[in-house]
């Protein structure tokens, strides 16, 4: 994940959430400033039943990795007081998968030695290639708005530590991720390797592209800013699905948005808030 807040570490800018149809194009323009309040609770997106990714039932077993065992009161604390606790007018996550997601998973295994005295911090941290961990936050309130459960097929773009898509194979086992910096893909599959996340997809590649052998997908996260939707990711994303993704340009006013597919393929957008992610990045070659 690339994400960071501007400004101070405990308030993030927020607005109102607004919502937009269109047909199969893509909206673009940049959002406008907002007041830095939180939306009303029923304007964000919530995950299915919050009951999903129990397992109970289906066969899926959540991984349980060797650091799990290690630091888990700093986890507890993360997820009580930055996640759930609506602090400095966030809105709470109250997707117990979510949750329970972010008390799993061992932010600390996913960052380089140096910053793991800082892993449960309310902070982006630094991983190297010029690329960050995104704040607990952040990862815990995109996955809600995933709305994903056990069954669900979700492609992340952007796979930097591995840390977010080892949050969603804790909720589902049908995880796919692309990462363009090689040697942070390297990286991902070998903490995945040593964490036992066997089940989780890496690519390195162009994530404009997507993954269309693996298409469709019942959700699709992006973990950079683009100017517009990339069109393949609109094209393998299934009907009812949705994509969670930070929009607009490098330097200038981006939005976190989500856009939904119906089922007869029309498109629906709601922007909920200003963010600052780092730039869409694609392969020289292919960058049009």
């Amino acid at each position: 994940m690339r994400w960071w807040i501007p400004g101070a570490g405990l308030a993030v800018v927020i607005g109102v959430a607004c919502t937009t149809s269109t047909g199969a194009g893509t909206a673009s323009e940049p959002a406008a400033q907002q007041e830095e309040r939180a939306p009303a609770a029923a304007e964000v997106p919530r995950a299915g039943s919050g009951a999903a990714g129990e397992g109970e039932g289906s066969g899926f077993e959540r991984p349980r990795p060797p650091a799990m065992e290690e630091r888990v009161e700093e986890r507890e604390r993360m997820v009580r007081q930055q996640i759930a606790s609506g602090v400095g007018g966030r809105t709470p996550v109250t997707d117990e998968a979510t949750l329970r997601a972010m008390r799993e998973v061992p932010r600390h295994a996913f960052i380089p030695a140096r910053m793991r005295p800082r892993a449960y911090e309310d902070t982006p941290l630094p991983i190297g290639e010029g690329q960050t961990i995104s704040q607990p936050y952040i990862v815990a309130y995109m996955t809600q708005l995933l709305g994903i459960d056990e069954t669900s097929r979700v492609l992340e773009i952007g796979t930097g530590s591995g840390y977010q898509a080892a949050v969603l194979a804790h909720i589902t086992p049908h995880v796919w991720t692309i990462e363009i910096v090689e040697p942070l893909a390297e990286r991902a599959r070998r903490d995945f390797a040593a964490q036992g996340y066997d089940g989780i997809e890496v690519r390195t590649g162009d994530g404009y592209l997507g993954w269309p052998e693996a298409a469709p997908f019942d959700a699709i996260i992006v973990t950079a800013a683009a100017p517009e939707l990339p069109q393949p990711l609109w094209e393998q994303l299934a009907p009812g699905g949705r994509i969670v993704m930070p929009r607009g340009p490098h330097g200038g006013v981006q939005e976190l948005v989500v856009i939904h597919k119906g089922e007869d393929g029309e498109q629906r957008e709601e922007s909920l808030f200003p963010v600052r992610f780092v730039p869409f990045t694609r392969a020289p070659e292919l960058e049009e």
